[in-house]
């Protein structure tokens, strides 16, 4: 059979490590192969039992959902074939003056072992380890466990609350049934396809632990146990097996003291998003570390070990030792209440805390601002004539969908706006579609959920979505994929006043639309020769100076204020 890659979350991922061999017995849920994206390095299990006939990737390979990646001989094939030399074997030893108790011990273990194999095709329902899905993050911490040992749940309901630099997400059940064993805890710090929690599927009798956590197929061949890839436990594949001369608790504690603002120029390198990310958090250039791993991959162990080595060599205290986050100095003793007066601490929320590194990456971006000014008076009269029929189905119609439509349609006539640039400086890579991120304003804080190929939907879908995913923001029922993609983002203040603001750039983008609330403002026409009032929206364009010229900024604002001015040219 073909054992195809699942849904990744992204377009295509890279071979990094190939975990079995030709000729191997895997259960199903065996890691197989590990691939790494933009986002993330993610392990993919097996989703089937039998031995390993053929491998139909190499390391290097770019691969997407539905590609087969490797070919197994069936659980029940290899069980067939055992019971067939069984047998044989059997056969032969009877016409031998050969006792009962003296017939050779590997017929026995291997049927012992094709039993194995075949038993999660026989058994399906018995008790399964069940690994986190994909987290569109390197990592994020568990929050809150829903259920307790003993539960019985149902299919996609919420048993987990997930959180990262970017949401609050509900990780569903797996399957419906009883939980047997619960393999994380509050607090702790969680990687995709990590394993997370034991499920005895519904309709089949309670087996004991011992039975549901039978051995793998594997596990009863010694030649193969060394293997086999080291459980998952920290989100870096294989990382237990790789020696190194690092003293690892020490290197972290190092680390921890350096981290500073990110001030590396990224570049190509044999490393994961998890280490290069970490390569940022601590100042390093990853250029300069020698890698441990195969293939001269680097580990976050070798980080540790390069900034331990680094310290040594410094005689004096590093500049930034009394920094803190983003880089800025200790904040001043307050306790002295004749000069400070009374305080009062306030923990910031959970979101709050780990958003803050995506937003330090700012201090890196050459950052500016354009603001401009859309007539939107004869957008809102059509608004106006819509919104009543919308409404009978339920649907909100805001002017905000209109912005996200002639904000689209822009973006594909200026499509640099639609890009991020390379991680070593040299390239602009251009995304195809757009996919919008529109920023929700909860009681926890901000968060962006993502509305896919916009440039493909008309007004009335995009009010739909935009609805539907406030809605789910704010009940905390985003799922990975609703956040993950955006190639472009819109602020919107809605009612809230003012008249203009600076929106930061969400990096990896490099532009950012803000606006603000519709004023009626005085405005001059030549043809009448008198002031009329209008209805003015307010705009504000922040982008990535390294990428955007401001002169091409000032064109994209004004495209946008004209379109939004008459919708009508988006049909052009």
């Amino acid at each position: 059979m073909d054992i195809k890659a699942p849904d990744l979350g992204v377009e295509s991922a890279e071979v990094s490590e190939i975990m079995v061999e030709i000729g191997d017995i895997i259960a199903k849920d065996d890691n197989i192969v590990l691939l790494e994206s933009d986002k993330a390095s993610v392990e993919v299990p097996s989703s089937a039992a039998g031995k390993v006939t053929k491998i139909s990737v190499a390391i290097g390979d770019q691969v997407s959902e539905g590609m087969v990646l490797i070919e197994l001989e069936s659980a029940d094939d290899s069980a067939e074939s055992n019971d067939e030399n069984a047998a044989e074997e059997q056969e032969a030893n009877s016409t031998d003056d050969v006792k009962p108790e003296s017939k050779p011990e590997p017929v026995a273990t291997e049927s012992k072992q094709s039993e194995s194999a075949a038993k999660p095709a026989a058994n399906a329902g018995k008790a399964t380890t069940h690994a986190l899905p994909d987290l569109g993050v390197d990592e994020a911490q568990v929050s809150e466990i829903m259920v307790s040992v003993g539960d019985t749940v149902s299919a996609e309901q919420s048993i987990l609350l997930i959180e990262s630099d970017k949401a609050s997400v509900e990780v569903p059940a797996p399957v419906a049934g009883k939980i047997e064993k619960i393999l994380v805890e509050a607090g702790d710090m969680v990687a995709n396809g990590q394993d997370f929690i034991v499920i005895m599927a519904s309709g089949t009798d309670d087996a004991s632990d011992s039975e549901s956590e039978a051995p793998k197929p594997q596990e009863s061949a010694p030649a193969k146990t060394e293997d086999k890839p080291a459980a998952k436990t920290t989100g870096e594949p294989k990382q237990a097996a790789k020696p190194t001369n690092t003293d690892t608790a020490a290197s972290k504690t190092e680390g921890k003291l350096t981290e500073a603002q990110v001030n590396e120029k990224l570049v190509d390198v044999y490393a994961g998003p998890a280490v290069r990310k970490l390569a940022r958090q601590l100042g390093v250039d990853i250029t300069q570390v020698n890698g441990s791993a195969l293939n001269d991959r680097i580990l976050k162990e070798d980080l540790f070990a390069h900034v331990k080595s680094s310290l040594a060599k410094q005689k004096a205290a590093p500049v930034s030792s009394n920094a803190v986050g983003s880089g800025l100095p200790k904040l001043p003793d307050m306790s002295n209440a004749e000069i400070w007066g009374e305080t009062e601490t306030q923990d910031l929320s959970r979101l709050q805390k780990v958003s803050i590194p995506q937003l330090n990456y700012n201090t890196l971006l050459p950052q500016v601002t354009q603001f401009d000014l859309s007539d939107i008076t004869e957008t809102e009269k059509l608004r106006g004539e819509l919104k009543g029929g919308m409404k009978a189905e339920g649907i909100g119609f805001t002017i905000l969908a209109f912005v996200v439509k002639a904000t689209a349609y822009a973006l594909t006539q200026h499509p640099r706006f639609n890009s991020h640039l390379s991680d070593d400086n040299t390239q602009v890579i251009l995304r195809k579609s757009v996919n919008m991120g529109i920023a929700v304003a909860t009681d926890d804080g901000l968060i962006v959920p993502v509305i896919k190929n916009v440039q493909d939907k008309g007004l009335k879908q995009i009010a739909i979505e935009i609805g539907e995913l406030a809605v789910k923001a704010r009940d905390k029922k985003l799922s990975t994929k609703d956040l993950q993609g955006a190639s472009f983002t819109i602020s919107s203040q809605g009612n809230l006043g003012g008249t203009a603001f600076t929106p930061l750039v969400n990096w990896p983008q490099v532009g950012i639309l803000g606006v603000s609330e519709a004023s009626m403002q005085p405005r001059w026409d030549a043809k009448t020769q008198s002031f009329e009032p209008r209805l003015m929206l307010p705009l504000s364009l922040s982008y990535d100076h390294r990428v955007i010229n401001g002169a091409d900024a000032a064109v994209f604002t004004r495209y946008i204020a004209t379109l939004l001015a008459d919708p009508r040219r988006i049909l052009i």
